[in-house]
């Protein structure tokens, strides 16, 4: 890189550059490129409405406490929804309570309360704890219970077409009557024919037949119809809501593996064959399951990690990281040693980020550093490098997102961030001599990219958090402190000798002491270890 054209090009990329760390001119966006479950391969995504991207995410059944497996499809379409928005478009998410459910009225007769009740209850619990995980909320939460109306009119629709048959107060939708069924989850009707396990029920036309309406049992909740009082079945739920929030040809369609078939399968038979208009959805995307060892986590299993009880223990920004750490694709194992794992990695990344912002703040004091053109061109080669380093990583973190959602990959950006923000900041503290305005303001441009993409749109850092202290005690912390003011007071008298002894010996007991022009720090020996290998190979 020769000093005048880098210095030319690297000056004109920060200074067009936006504050929120978006990508430059020079650097378009990527094409989005999204593997779609119904066609089985990448393709590139573009909305339907123009700057609009509409979702619909399958939610919970509320009859028991949240889990970390409800919490990895909502933090998906979370930072899906936040990558988007960064992107510039406006999205609609929609993620329903399936609040009408034999699971719910099963658990509320063993509790004597209401079905619709106890569902509430447990949606409200869901809804908190999403928030304490740093998950905003969906633009709406429909529930069963609040569109029978439209369920009903769409059963009626598909009665009168031909595709449903009422028996005895009960609708049944006849899969024989739409020829694409089976197309979703790959299996040919003849073979789903032959490998159905469903109790056998005389009254339907062929064994795969599903339910759209049921008749009213005793104890049960109901609703009028024109088939007799009853309630709706589990898959037209889902189309009915989704239709109804987001009209037909939505973008999005996502929910678990576990429900591409029969869930979705049925979703596509019932909504296509209803709006005569196919496709219902343009792009079904599935997430792995959390996985108990071998087993999927499920409460009907009883081998579930509730997110109240992971958040008493753990950071949210932990937690996320995890899910994050995997690509949606894939399962995730979740155990006390995959935890500890994710931990390790959290504390390189973490640490990174608050040791730039205390950096920063002992620098500036808080206050944001002015730059001008003539300013940026004189950082030498190291800030140039570094400069570019900056520049590049919301194009690289956009590529890594906008393949798939590959939020491992972005993740990994973020690290090489980190080791070049580490490495940079080590060289200016050698040096002694202070940072010019050009190199604070560049430090200050990297926090930005760093609050910007892991803290806002994937929400892994824990700006709460400050060097030194982490999840230490307070008395712990007051000791130290102390410790360090007596060393100061050994330093500003010139002994060296016990200013050095009281450094070794913490150093001996697991905590590291970091000079610094505006005073010393400490931390953790194990936080250090991880901010420094971060950092160690752009030392110079």
């Amino acid at each position: 890189m020769s000093d005048a054209s880098s210095s030319s090009q690297a000056v004109k990329a920060v200074e067009s550059s936006l504050p929120d760390g978006w990508l430059t001119p020079e650097q378009p966006p990527a094409d989005i490129r999204v593997y779609n479950t119904l066609t089985r391969r990448k393709e590139v995504f573009e909305p339907v409405e123009p700057g609009h991207v509409r979702i619909y995410a399958c939610g919970v059944t509320p009859y028991a406490e949240a889990h970390i497996g409800h919490a990895r499809p909502a933090l998906l379409w979370s930072v899906i929804r936040k990558y988007l928005q960064w992107r510039g478009f406006r999205v609609t998410l929609v993620q329903n309570f399936t609040d009408v459910d034999d699971k719910i009225i099963q658990r509320a007769r063993e509790r004597g309360e209401e079905p619709l009740a106890l569902a509430d209850r447990f949606a409200a619990q869901y809804l908190d704890a999403m928030r304490r995980l740093g998950i905003e909320e969906a633009d709406h939460y429909p529930r069963v219970s609040q569109h029978i109306r439209e369920i009903v009119e769409m059963i009626a629709v598909l009665e009168q077409k031909g595709f449903a048959y009422a028996v005895d107060g009960d609708v049944f939708f006849d899969v024989t009557r739409f020829p694409d069924y089976g197309k979703l989850s790959g299996q040919r009707m003849e073979e789903l024919m032959a490998g159905t396990r469903f109790e056998t029920d005389e009254r339907k036309r062929n064994p795969m037949d599903f339910a759209l309406w049921k008749a009213a049992k005793p104890g049960e909740p109901s609703w009028e119809s024109p088939w007799g009082p009853g309630r709706p079945g589990w898959h037209i739920e889902c189309s009915a809501m989704s239709l109804a929030y987001l009209g037909n040809s939505f973008d999005f369609h996502g929910g678990g593996m576990d429900l591409v078939f029969p869930h979705h399968e049925n979703e596509i038979a019932q909504s296509e064959a209803y709006t005569g208009q196919p496709p219902f959805v343009r792009f079904w995307v599935h997430n792995g399951l959390v996985k108990m060892g071998a087993e999927k986590m499920s409460k009907s299993l009883g081998n579930v990690v509730g997110i109240d009880e992971l958040l008493e223990r753990h950071p949210a920004a932990l937690i996320r990281f995890l899910l994050l750490n995997t690509h949606y694709r894939s399962p995730v194992e979740f155990s006390g040693q995959a935890l500890a794992e994710a931990r390790k990695g959290w504390q390189r990344l973490n640490g990174a980020f608050l040791e730039l912002k205390a950096w920063l703040r002992d620098t500036t004091g808080g206050h944001a550093s002015g730059k001008t053109e003539s300013e940026w061109a004189r950082l030498d080669e190291a800030g140039l490098r570094f400069l570019e380093t900056v520049n590049q990583t919301p194009a690289r973190f956009d590529a890594a997102m906008a393949d798939d959602f590959n939020t491992p990959l972005a993740i990994a950006v973020l690290f090489d961030l980190a080791r070049e923000t580490n490495g940079f900041r080590q060289r200016l503290l050698k040096r002694g001599q202070g940072a010019t305005p050009a190199e604070t303001a560049l430090m200050q441009r990297a926090l930005g990219v760093y609050k910007r993409l892991g803290g806002w749109l994937l929400g892994i850092l824990d700006e709460r958090a400050e060097v030194g202290t982490g999840e230490s005690p307070q008395l712990l912390a007051g000791v130290l402190g102390l410790l360090l003011e007596v060393r100061q007071e050994a330093r500003a008298r010139k002994d060296w000798a016990t200013a050095d002894r009281i450094r070794d010996r913490l150093r001996e007991l697991g905590v590291v002491v970091e000079d610094t022009p505006a005073g010393s720090r400490w931390k953790l020996a194990e936080e250090a270890t991880a901010s420094d290998a971060v950092g160690r190979e752009t030392e110079s």
